[in-house]
């Protein structure tokens, strides 16, 4: 499974709505399913994003799949980051010459 971080800020109409953010959260993690990944967690912040999430994910199709129907949704707007763990980044560096 492949992690990503993904950084959202509300839209116009996501903040319209903030009070049903709880229960879009939990909508989305069952939505991330039908989609192969899985939402390990979800954060409120503070800062220039409003939400973090930790999203696991069979693939890359999986994972644009169910970014793609995020999105659509329309209550936010994503940045993704490809995260590795400590083995994986072991792995990765131990290819290096």
């Amino acid at each position: 499974m492949a992690t990503y971080v993904v950084l959202a800020k509300f839209t116009d109409q996501g903040i319209r709505t903030i009070k049903n953010s709880p229960q879009r959260a939990s909508q989305v993690a069952e939505m991330a399913k039908t989609f192969s990944c899985e939402m390990k967690d979800v954060y409120w912040t503070l800062g220039q994003y409003d939400i973090v999430t930790i999203i696991e994910a069979k693939d890359e199709e999986a994972f644009m799949a169910f970014g793609l129907a995020l999105g659509s949704a329309g209550n936010v707007r994503t940045q993704t980051l490809r995260a590795f763990n400590k083995s994986e980044f072991g792995s990765i560096i131990g290819k290096l010459p």
